[in-house]
């Protein structure tokens, strides 16, 4: 009951808009615009907060070389940096996680819209058959889920097939009209290639304006900046609904990318420009230390250190002062030998005991014979 609720509230906001606009993309539009509304103070704290954080980005290198080779001490001085300054590292990480409930509520919202029924099957609720009353058997026609139906926005969708806005069906999927029909197919690709254009554009902005933190690679920028390109080339495989869903909330993110640089940008001593200097500086701390300043480069300093924390242990030896078989002497040879001949006399001058049978050991044939014994 509690996950109907969350897809029942943006569809009865969806059918409300319906109604102002009888355009089913206007509609969808101004859901868009509810949600950056709603975000955008998020959005801008996190922007806030990262800054923030990358303004501290000396005084974090400081620790990574104060501490190398003690992540539980490294970590405890770098919480107290982050309380004496009032800064939370995972702020810009809040706009994010919620893209996720969002992109599920929309995909919920308008599958739920455009649920189709079979008519003539056994199966059909009184509702669904009301609506394929003078229909053909076997075709598929809307009963629409999740508002009522007194609301115009189910009217207009219930019995029927297509849900049209512009020439644009919303209830198809682009990849599915694009193996129909190559010249119809052409609009719904282009539509999803202007979406993945106002990602491109979205993207620069960010990546023009901010200076990355310094255990970023290259690498690692450019797929954070082309990653939403391609989740963009990913949507022609849901409903077109959800790519105008899309396209409107990007058009509007490039109007607030705008607000921020203004905001945050301006001027010598705003907050982004002490980022982006503070940025430089430990990228330079970065390379003096070890000539890399990406994660890897990182996790190798990391490595090396807690190496050279531990160092090299020697080998225990035995008792008597012998090194084990096999391993180097305390003069770097390796010993080949592990116990001393029978019938000759121990390094500390003991003679090896005879062989618990009784019987005398036999002479060592390497040895000197005596004139007798010739």
């Amino acid at each position: 009951m509690i996950a109907l609720g969350l897809f029942e509230g943006p569809a009865w906001l969806l059918a409300k808009f319906y109604d102002l606009t009888h355009n089913y993309i206007m509609a969808i539009s101004l859901i868009a615009v509810v949600v950056m509304l709603l975000t955008a103070p998020l959005q801008l704290k996190a922007t806030k907060g990262m800054l923030e954080m990358q303004r501290l980005q000396p005084e974090l290198r400081k620790l990574q070389q104060q501490h190398r080779g003690d992540r539980q001490k490294l970590n405890e001085e770098m919480m107290k940096l982050y309380q004496e300054h009032k800064v939370n590292p995972l702020a810009s990480c809040f706009p994010l996680l919620l893209q996720f409930p969002v992109f599920i509520i929309m995909f919920r919202v308008l599958h739920g819209l455009t649920r189709e029924v079979t008519c003539g099957t056994a199966d059909l609720s009184a509702g669904a058959a009301q609506l394929c009353q003078g229909v053909a058997a076997g075709t598929k026609v809307f009963y629409p889920d999740y508002i009522g139906a007194d609301t115009e926005l189910y009217r207009s969708l219930a019995g029927r097939s297509e849900m049209l806005s512009w020439g644009l069906d919303l209830a198809t999927r682009p990849i599915e009209v694009m193996g129909e029909s190559l010249g119809k197919g052409m609009v719904y690709a282009l539509l999803v290639i202007a979406l993945g254009g106002l990602y491109f554009v979205q993207q620069r902005m960010v990546a023009a304006r901010a200076s990355v933190a310094p255990t970023m690679s290259e690498t690692q920028q450019k797929i954070m900046q082309y990653l939403p390109v391609v989740f963009a080339v990913f949507l022609v495989f849901y409903l077109t609904g959800l790519v105008i869903y899309y396209m409107a909330q990007a058009i509007i993110r490039i109007g607030l990318q705008y607000y921020i640089t203004r905001r945050f940008y301006h001027g010598e001593q705003s907050l982004g420009r002490q980022a982006q200097a503070a940025g430089e500086r430990a990228r330079e701390m970065a390379k003096a230390d070890g000539g890399g300043t990406g994660l890897f480069a990182q996790a190798k300093r990391d490595l090396a250190a807690a190496k050279e924390g531990n160092g090299a242990k020697p080998a225990p030896a035995r008792s008597g002062g012998k090194p084990a078989a096999g391993k180097p002497a305390a003069g770097g040879a390796t010993s080949k030998r592990v116990t001393a001949p029978k019938g000759k006399p121990t390094p500390t001058g003991r003679t090896s005991r005879p062989p618990s049978s009784g019987k005398a050991a036999k002479p060592n044939s390497s040895a000197p014979r005596s004139p007798k014994q010739k």
